[in-house]
């Protein structure tokens, strides 16, 4: 593929607070991604849901590009990392989408908070990514914070194991999704972020319809609710697109660890949406677990050592976890 100019570059003017202003933004549509994916999930299976979601995300996408500086299929190599990526969100979603038919969006997005602590060992690991003291400490209380919500505050449950098979399938989803901001950072070999965004989605696209190709006959078309298709909109262009976008963009900016840190807030997010949508608020029991998770987020936005970074046509300031 070949470089991109100046002005495809989506670092530009684009400050550290900006950045994080852009990942509060997604961490929110993110959290309600959870409720929206929760009332339509039984409207369709799993994996066609997923396939018109990124169709029509790839279809809304493809017209910025188009007019941007037109489509040009990637080398081999770098579909080959493409397609990797989507893997993971892929194998993610549909966990996700799986899962919330036998859990709740609470737990759903308690659960996630386990997936800093994952990322920041496969960044450690394949990316060399330095996580120090503090940030260890925050990845373990986020943890221990997220099996307080899951189990209730109860160790009976934790020593019994208490976990129904959603929430053992979104875990299984967790891991797959850890490996998606590593894999962001590896992979970028300075082409825009449009760019890249287009390809894990048109990718996805490819995944899911091997998926569900044996399915898709047997979807009664004329009885999807216009509630699962409103749903399925809301989750193309927001929850895909968008997310994808500041996803993508920040983890150059941030790093992996730091940017997945923001899946801490997620728990504190679905409470608000959920008692906004009128849902009354979870046991008390369970609070000190979310107070412990959003303090942990906090913690690992903080002490970050400046180092250079190149991006394309443009010098900045990346974040080394320290």
């Amino acid at each position: 593929m070949s470089n991109h100019s100046k002005k495809n570059t989506p670092s530009a003017g684009i400050s550290f607070l900006g950045i994080h202003g852009l990942m509060l933004l997604a961490a929110i549509i993110v959290s309600s991604s959870f409720t929206v994916g929760e009332a339509i999930t039984r409207g369709l299976d799993p994996a066609v849901l997923l396939l018109l979601r990124y169709l029509l995300a790839t279809a809304c996408l493809a017209p910025f590009l188009i007019n941007r500086q037109g489509i040009t299929r990637p080398h081999l190599g770098q579909l080959v990392g493409y397609a990797t990526i989507s893997a993971s969100t892929v194998g993610f979603f549909w966990c996700m989408f799986e899962s919330l038919r036998y859990t709740t969006a609470l737990n759903t997005s308690i659960i996630f908070t386990l997936v800093p602590g994952i990322s920041g060992i496969y960044s450690a690991i394949f990316l060399k990514e330095r996580l120090g003291r503090n940030r260890l400490l925050a990845l373990t209380f986020g943890m221990f914070g997220a099996l307080w919500v899951i189990f209730r505050g109860s160790p009976e449950r934790l020593l019994a194991l208490e976990v129904n098979h959603g929430d053992l399938l979104f875990l299984a989803g967790c891991f797959m999704m850890a490996a998606y901001t590593p894999l962001v950072k590896k992979v970028h070999r300075n082409e825009s972020m449009i760019v890249m965004t287009f390809w894990v989605l048109a990718t996805g696209s490819g995944w899911l319809l091997l998926l569900s190709l044996t399915r898709l006959s047997e979807v009664n078309w004329a009885g999807v609710s216009d509630q699962v298709w409103a749903g399925i909109i809301y989750l193309a262009i927001f929850s895909t697109v968008v997310t994808f976008y500041l996803t993508h963009l920040a983890t150059l900016y941030l790093g992996p660890t730091r940017v997945m840190a923001y899946s801490y807030f997620y728990p504190v997010f679905v409470l608000m949406i959920n008692w906004l949508l009128g849902k009354g608020l979870p046991p008390a029991i369970i609070l000190p677990g979310v107070v412990v998770v959003t303090l942990s987020a906090l913690v690992l936005q903080g002490g970050v050592v400046r180092t250079p970074f190149t991006l394309p046509g443009r010098r900045i300031n990346s974040a080394n976890d320290t």
